[in-house]
């Protein structure tokens, strides 16, 4: 395949077909539908990529959608594009076109942006599949936002097989980069995830006769600054860890001791056997002070999406490829991340790259964060995002043959 040629090839169908890109986008956006439940979704991107001329569709994990492009000698060499459909419960308060017509529902995590990159990618390499070898795996994803996360359902029901693509790319939204730019990391980039749960009991009465009483309240104190030296103390410093509870609820009075604290907390980490260790520490040290104050604490954990890890030859060969797409000023270099995703799932399976699409113009106020009420794009960067997509699917499949 000629390659040089395919790349201004590239850029003229993603040219020309900016507009629909765009109606995907902001039809997407307008009509958003929670974790596994993007029925209406599925729909709509089943009947955009039969509109394009794609027939190979299989269903999974319910609403996820999986295709296959088949250029010449389908066999010879197999990667895998993804993107997620999900949104989140919150309610957007910008005033836009195509705006959340879905209350409490909003794209505010790009991935409206992701799955229309996705299915402009689809056009792209439909329209060029005489020019290349292999097959390019389409991965519309649902629950991405949600445990257990829709990429490990996926997983489990085979989509990385019939046909085992060798490697796996998915492209993200980042508010922290301007658009016209993307992002690239080798190795270690997201955090793992994990939600705790804790329930200190102790015994309640009068906040003055503390004698009488066991103070969950103190005991939750306790726990909550010890445990902190589980990753200040413990942890190794060459491990990026962080520990944080953003729930504390005591249903006493000014002067009444609650029977029981509740606290809620998530812990992060970028290795997966200091992770494990770290849950067993966390545990031991709650109970055995909880008991040791006269109370009793239930602590649970719920495991999460593991850290994300960009195979290193993988990720160097995008990021030059990206270069050659782009230019080398348009390519930034990513620092870790201790947010989650999911998409770490398909990074312990196989070889994979997630890289970032800048949306930033802080010119025309576009600087909101992901998970916010008021997060928006600047549109323009979905003249970068499909293109590149199929850039980047392409070469892979000649580095593979």
């Amino acid at each position: 395949m000629d390659l040089n040629n395919l790349a201004a090839k590239i850029k003229d169908i993603n040219e020309n077909i900016y507009s629909e890109v765009l109606a995907n986008r902001r039809h997407i956006h307008k009509h958003p539908e929670l974790s596994f439940q993007e029925y209406k979704t599925s729909e709509y991107v089943r009947k955009q990529l039969e509109s394009i001329g794609v027939d190979e569709i299989t269903e999974m994990a319910d609403t996820g959608l999986v295709a296959l492009i088949k250029g010449t000698d389908p066999d010879s060499s197999i990667v895998a594009l993804r993107a997620d459909m999900d949104a989140l419960p919150i309610n957007e308060t910008n005033d836009v076109e195509y705006k959340s017509v879905n209350e409490g529902v909003m794209h505010a995590c790009g991935h409206d942006v992701h799955t229309s990159s996705l299915l402009g990618a689809a056009k792209i390499l439909n329209e060029i599949k005489k020019d290349f070898k292999g097959t390019v795996k389409l991965i519309f994803q649902p629950g991405e936002e949600k445990f257990p996360g829709g990429a490990s359902i996926m997983i489990k029901e085979g989509v990385l097989k019939n046909p085992n693509p060798s490697s796996i790319l998915g492209q993200h939204v980042m508010p922290l980069i301007e658009a016209g730019k993307v992002g690239f990391r080798s190795g270690m980039y997201m955090a793992s995830a994990d939600e705790i749960y804790v329930r200190v009991k102790g015994k309640g009465g009068h906040g003055a006769m503390p004698e009488m009483n066991i103070d969950p309240v103190v005991i939750a104190s306790h726990i909550i600054v010890a445990l902190q030296q589980i990753v200040s103390r413990v942890a190794s410093p060459k491990i990026p860890s962080v520990l944080s509870f953003g729930k504390v609820i005591a249903e006493g009075a000014t002067n009444v001791i609650p029977d029981e604290v509740y606290i809620e907390g998530t812990f992060r980490t970028f290795d997966e056997e200091w992770r494990k260790n770290a849950h067993q520490k966390m545990k031991k040290m709650a109970e055995g002070m909880a008991e040791s104050m006269g109370g009793s604490c239930e602590f649970d954990i719920k495991v999460g999406y593991p850290h994300l890890k960009n195979n290193p030859e993988l990720a160097d060969r995008a990021k030059g490829w990206a270069i050659e797409y782009l230019g080398e000023e348009n390519v930034v270099d990513l620092d870790l991340w201790l947010a989650g995703e999911d998409f770490s799932y398909y990074s312990h399976e196989i070889p994979a790259c997630f890289y970032r699409l800048g949306t930033r113009n802080e010119a025309r106020g576009i600087v909101n964060g992901v998970h916010t009420p008021k997060f928006d794009i600047d549109e323009n960067a979905l003249k970068i995002g499909p293109g590149l997509m199929a850039w980047l699917a392409l070469k892979e499949l000649n580095n593979n043959l």
